[in-house]
């Protein structure tokens, strides 16, 4: 494909889409119906129908009887920890394998023109960008995805919390579903901006932007103690009716989900002429930038705060002007 029929590269080759990002129409006021119906089909197509297939294959397949798991044994812990990491394993493995190893459709749509694999560096452990995210994805992130997997699972079949029939209550549970994001939205908007205070920055969050150039193996590229905050999404489970399906579609959302910020490409090639979109152009201005997008759209949380980037120069000159008025406010402090 051309991808200069959808964005322009600059003269170091790194791509920028010709439509600026922009939040989803879902709090737009007035309301724009139209723009609603248009953006539905990406709400739905391809990632969260995915996750939700993904979900409904791990409860029909994968997670074991109810009996089973009124106790907390080894066996069937390790069993969904195995599948787990097979899963992290083979997707984030065929997306790196695809556009990173094999370099399938070049630089192509891709946001920075550079290939981590290219650039060694002191911040990730062996040097490499890939081997840092898998260390960190295997070691940590699958395992603590995992814990809250068992914990959710462990207390539906212990009664302990406001679960529901699937069977008696498929309509409501359909309305939780679509809501699911939004509130992973919610969290993840409020536990990114927590780690970007200066203390957890330095000591937590700090070993997730080492990757500046994202790639799909930083996507769970964290401190433990993140790891521990953004699975934590599960824990609305514990308030809300729901079900434990819709406990693993949103630990999903979370774990495979995160390869979508991270991509490091605005769309993928499906065949000369078909590409997906990636929906990555936000959190891939958060890497770049660091203080703007703590949020991926969904709720416009940081237009309401005054965080958001598009991508464009106007977008640029804003963030310009914030640095520049919190320079000006902390010399002032600092003269007086």
């Amino acid at each position: 494909m051309d991808d200069t029929e959808f964005g322009t590269h600059n003269k170091r080759g790194d791509y920028t889409p010709n439509e600026p990002a922009r939040h989803a129409p879902l709090f737009a006021f007035p309301p724009r119906p139209l723009a609603l119906l248009k953006w539905l089909p990406g709400y739905f197509l391809p990632w969260n129908v995915l996750w939700l297939a993904t979900a409904a294959a791990w409860w029909a397949w994968i997670v074991p009887e109810k009996a089973a798991m009124t106790t907390l044994a080894w066996g069937w812990v390790l069993w969904l920890f195995a599948v787990n990491a097979i899963a992290v394993f083979l997707f984030y493995g065929a997306l790196e394998l695809h556009l990173y190893m094999r370099r399938a459709q070049g630089t192509r749509f891709k946001y920075n023109a550079k290939w981590p694999a290219d650039h060694k560096s002191q911040a990730f452990l062996f040097q490499s960008q890939t081997l840092d995210g898998m260390i960190r994805a295997f070691g940590t992130g699958v395992p603590i995805w995992t814990a809250w997997e068992v914990l959710v699972l462990w207390a539906w079949a212990n009664d302990v919390g406001p679960w529901v029939s699937l069977a008696d209550n498929p309509w409501y549970l359909a309305a939780v579903w679509l809501v699911l994001p939004v509130i992973h939205e919610f969290h993840f908007f409020c536990i990114h901006r927590l780690i970007h205070t200066p203390f957890l920055y330095k000591w937590v969050h700090s070993v997730h932007h080492n990757s500046v150039n994202p790639s799909p193996w930083s996507s769970l590229s964290m401190h433990p103690v993140e790891h521990l905050l953004y699975f934590a999404t599960a824990a609305y489970h514990f308030v809300i009716p729901s079900h434990p399906l819709l406990a693993i579609y949103q630990l999903h959302y979370a774990g495979f989900g995160a390869v979508v910020g991270h991509i490091g490409f605005d769309k993928v090639e499906l065949s000369e002429d078909r590409a997906m979109e990636s929906h990555a152009f936000i959190h891939y201005l958060h890497h770049k930038y660091f203080e703007v997008n703590y949020g991926d759209g969904l709720i416009p949380l940081d237009r309401w705060f005054g965080t958001f980037h598009d991508g464009s120069k106007d977008g640029e000159a804003r963030m310009n002007e914030r640095y520049r008025r919190r320079k000006a406010k902390a010399n002032a402090r600092a003269s007086t």
